[in-house]
């Protein structure tokens, strides 16, 4: 009723039309032990008092903190060509484009994004997008079931913890067995991360070659950002490549919406979920763009799907693909040396915690400091810092452990300010 203004004519009406008394008739068939007593609403109020109290809740949110927080999702620098092409009413309006003859725009967009991120990975075939990380790897996951007649899936320690608990939910009563380690043997793919959750940087091209002795397949899930420095997926031999693009020109946004990656190799792709744009010609010889080789259960039979959960986050693709365009390979490289480089300074100003990490890392690190790391964090925003993420909160460490993101946003000064405050609150 908040939406659509009808009088009580008008509701007179229309029940008269479908012939009913009341509207409470309407609901007669439920019966009144499960009804909804009340829907809880407080009465009307006008636009601006809504628009006052929005902006009492929203100014409880403190965005100065500078943070250095990652686990996921970083606080990257977005160009703002992203906001201004991204948010042009030919891109925001569309929906979906199910008709290739009204929506060539949007299926070019598509295109282009999935052509970078085939670039980007060194992969063959992209698709048009998932909802997020997580889900992405949980479909590679029963992608490689299908790909495999194997029910046996291997996450080995280098995978996001949260992604783990994602694909344990995800996989729910399935007959799919997880299992923990880096053993291909009978398993139908083992699913690592580079840079791993604690972001240590592997070479994975060995696990790949014994995946592929055994009749596994490799899934790596990657931080598009470390590609411009990084052994790709594809030059390490993964048979699919997963990640989450909010590092692409997504602002945080506590929380979403954000855009899985999926990429995959050619022989791959008709077990691939979710749906690709395709360019073709048109009977006059016209370039033109079309959905093509589309698994979800909207077009084919609901038990033929490939996917049942999978979406089309064109929006957020959208941004992605403008990100990357904006910085090209170049800039891509330039901003991956950036938050390595800074990284490693930061290293060097907290001789007073241990780093964790058994080998090289990429733009973030474990420590282990003198003393419990969420009392650390709690006290960190007193001095204006978002101190990192307490790797005890999500089963990744120890109750003193914490993981620390640097990315090319951080300056030298706000690093010496960030080594020196965490010293004080750390060891005093």
């Amino acid at each position: 009723m908040s939406y659509v203004p009808t009088t009580a004519v008008e509701i007179d009406e229309m029940l008269a039309k479908i012939g009913v008394a009341s509207i409470d008739d309407l609901f007669a068939c439920i019966p009144d032990e499960i009804r909804l007593r009340s829907w809880d609403i407080p009465p009307g109020v006008s636009e601006m008092a809504v628009r006052k109290l929005m902006a009492e809740i929203a100014g409880k949110n403190d965005v100065s903190l500078v943070s250095f927080l990652g686990g996921g999702y970083y606080d990257h620098y977005i160009p703002a060509a992203v906001d201004q092409v991204s948010s042009r009413s030919e891109f925001l309006t569309p929906y979906t484009p199910y008709q290739a003859e009204c929506a060539q725009g949007t299926l070019q967009s598509i295109y282009e994004y999935q052509s970078a991120i085939c670039r980007l990975t060194e992969m063959d075939v992209a698709n048009a997008s998932l909802y997020d990380g997580g889900t992405a790897l949980f479909e590679a996951a029963t992608m490689s079931v299908r790909l495999t007649g194997r029910a046996r899936v291997v996450c080995h320690p280098s995978v996001n913890p949260v992604h783990r608990d994602m694909l344990k939910a995800h996989v729910g009563n399935a007959d799919i067995e997880i299992d923990y380690g880096d053993s291909p043997a009978q398993a139908a793919c083992v699913i690592v991360q580079n840079p791993g959750f604690l972001g240590t940087i592997r070479d994975f091209s060995d696990l790949a070659d014994r995946c592929h002795e055994e009749g596994a397949l490799l899934v790596e899930s990657f931080y598009p950002i470390s590609l411009g420095l990084l052994k790709s997926p594809g030059e390490m031999g993964a048979d699919i490549a997963v990640a989450d693009g909010q590092s692409l020109g997504l602002p945080l946004a506590f929380g979403g919406p954000y855009l899985g990656i999926m990429a995959v190799r050619k022989r791959h792709m008709r077990k691939m979920p979710g749906r690709i744009a395709a360019a073709t010609q048109d009977s006059r010889g016209n370039r033109g763009f079309v959905l093509t080789l589309q698994t979800r259960e909207q077009h084919i039979r609901r038990e033929k799907a490939a996917s049942n959960i999978c979406s089309n986050e064109a929006q957020c693709a959208l941004r992605a693909l403008v990100y990357l365009c904006m910085l090209g390979k170049e800039g891509l490289r330039d901003v991956a040396v950036h938050c390595h480089s800074k990284a490693e300074y930061l290293k060097s100003r907290l001789p007073f915690a241990e780093i964790l990490n058994d080998g090289p890392t990429f733009n973030e690190f474990a420590l282990r400091l003198p003393r419990n790391a969420s009392e650390v964090t709690e006290a960190m925003v007193a001095s204006g810092f978002c101190a990192g993420l307490p790797l005890a909160a999500v089963g990744a460490g120890g109750p003193d452990d914490l993981l620390v993101a640097v990315t090319e946003r951080r300056t030298k000064e706000e690093m010496d300010e960030f080594a020196r405050a965490l010293e004080d609150a750390a060891c005093n």
